[in-house]
Order: C-alpha cells, then structure tokens, then sequence
C-alpha cells in the first residue's frame, strides 16, 4: 500500500532539492525522510530518485509520478485547511516568497498579528529578491511589487504603489533640480536592475513617455538604491514605501517633473490551475485591509 507520508516527503525532497532540507521542512529526522521515499519505492516498484553525494535527480519514473504526487499533496493540505475552517480555525503550512525590503519594512508587520490569532498557521516567509519560480520551487505564493508577466499565475492586487523620483539635497545642489522630463536627460540615475531596463516610466496625457538618463549605479534592491540616493550618487525612483521615511526625515527630495511615474502596484499571484486555500485567502484580505486604500505608507500630497 502507498502511504500519504511516503508521496509527502518525496515530493518534499523534490521541491527543496535535497533530503537534509525536506527532513527541516518536514521537521522531521533525514533517516525518517529517506526510510519513508525507500518504502515509497518498494510500494511503486521502481526508482524514483536517483541519489548521489552531491544531488538528487529524477528518474522518468519519477518525473511522471510527481506530477500526480504533487497534487495529491496539495489536494490533502487544501482539504485540511478546509476542515479547519468549518472548525472555525485556520491551519497548516504556507508557503510565500516576497521581496527583501517590503517584506521587512511592510509585509512582516502586516503579518505578524495575523499569524498571533491564527497560530496553527505554520508560515515559511522567504525573502529574496530574485525573482521565484512559485510553481517549481512550492510556493503556495509571491507578493510582488511591480508587474507579474508570468502567465502561469493567477493575480491579486493587495494595493497601489505609488513611486516618486527623489535625490539627496547635496546631489540636487551639485547638479540642480531637474524640473521637467527633458531636464532628466542631464542627470544620473540609480537603477533596480532586476527589471532588466535602465529607464524610467512616466504618465502623460499623451501616453506614457519613457526617460533613459546616465546610468550611475545598479542595483537589485530597494534599501540600496535608497542608500545610494542619500549618499549622492544620483536620482532614484523608489516605492513610496521605501522612500516615505527617507523624505520625512529631509535625506532625501521629492522630485516634481510635471508628470507623475507609471502607477505600479503590489500584487499576490498564485499557481494557475491550483485552488487557493482558505488561508491564503484569508491572508490576501488582511494584507488588502492593513495596507488600505490609499495605503498608509503613502505621503500625504
């Protein structure tokens, strides 16, 4: 007979990629792991893994039987959470990946009360801000900031996001304050390369026209192009969740062209074709209520 634990753990290992690391998610023993994928080998008759000192690989075996072994997985956990809501409880682990600096200025706190009147939740939070693979790498979701492309995905919106384009005071001395698109031209900018376009975005009545200045610096996270604004390297656009307390405090300047950046938003996407569980749900409306609507972290006009 095929066991529940067996199918569990093996696509455990799967998806983490290594015995030792589905034994943590698990939290369980790595011979209990091992022992559990054996005895899900025997029951099978064939070899689903084949296992080196160094990684794992699937057989054709056991490509075709994960598929099947996925959503046996998710269909378990799906039905547990929905027994915990007719209990009036929600339960069970959660997955989500989302980006290192709104999660730790703004999605942690959202979270963490949430999870104090919902503790049989079991969330993993993992903060990185390459962009996740959230069907291959067992993602229940992603929150984002920006726009999704990935079809595969299904979207929410948790709220705006408005941007503003900012500088240091010492920075705008130095090389004067730009007034309108064109003035850009002559100045330095500070990049989030990890959208792969070294240009900025703006709303016209026109349509959106796009502004390409001198490349200073790029970067791949928030804190760092905010840290690189402050220390005078060049003009930024930032989220006004991450520039917010940087204008309040007077390190950094909101700079007014005559046109504002392209509304963006922060989104949750989930897996297409995957029901979203009860507590993902319930997860997307606190994080949409917390926020608000225009969100809290929005300076006033």
């Amino acid at each position: 007979m095929i066991r529940v634990e067996g199918i569990t753990a093996f696509v455990a290992v799967v998806e983490s990629g290594s015995v030792s690391e589905a034994a943590r998610r698990l939290r369980l023993s790595k011979s209990v792991v091992s022992e559990r994928l054996a005895e899900l080998e025997r029951s099978l008759g064939g070899v689903l893994l084949h296992r080196t000192t160094r990684k794992l690989a699937l057989t054709q075996d056991g490509a075709a039987f994960l598929l099947r072994a996925t959503r046996i997985v998710q269909e378990i956990e799906e039905a547990t959470a929905e027994m915990a809501v007719r209990r009036g409880t929600l339960s069970g682990p959660l997955r989500i990946a989302a980006p290192v600096t709104f999660g730790r200025m703004h999605l942690g706190p959202a979270l963490y009360p949430f999870l104090a009147e919902h503790p049989e939740i079991q969330l993993v939070l993992d903060i990185d801000d390459r962009r996740v693979d959230v069907s291959s790498e067992g993602y229940d979701a992603v929150v984002r900031h920006g726009p999704i492309v990935d079809s595969r995905l299904v979207v929410w919106k948790l709220s705006r996001s408005r941007r503003i384009l900012v500088a240091s005071p010492a920075y705008l001395d130095r090389h004067g304050t730009p007034k309108t698109l064109a003035d850009l031209d002559g100045h330095k900018g500070i990049f989030y390369t990890n959208r792969g376009v070294a240009d900025w975005r703006f709303q016209t009545p026109d349509g959106a026209i796009v502004v390409r200045a001198s490349q200073a610096v790029g970067m791949n996270n928030g804190d760092m192009i905010r840290d690189a604004a402050i220390a005078g390297l060049g003009i930024a656009l930032l989220p006004a969740f991450i520039a917010g307390p940087a204008i309040g405090e007077g390190k950094l300047v909101a700079i007014d062209v005559g046109y504002r950046p392209e509304a963006e938003f922060i989104y949750m996407a989930h897996p297409e074709g995957r029901n979203p569980s009860a507590k993902l749900r319930a997860v997307a409306q606190h994080l949409r209520t917390t926020f608000g609507d225009p969100p809290y972290w929005d300076p006033a006009d």
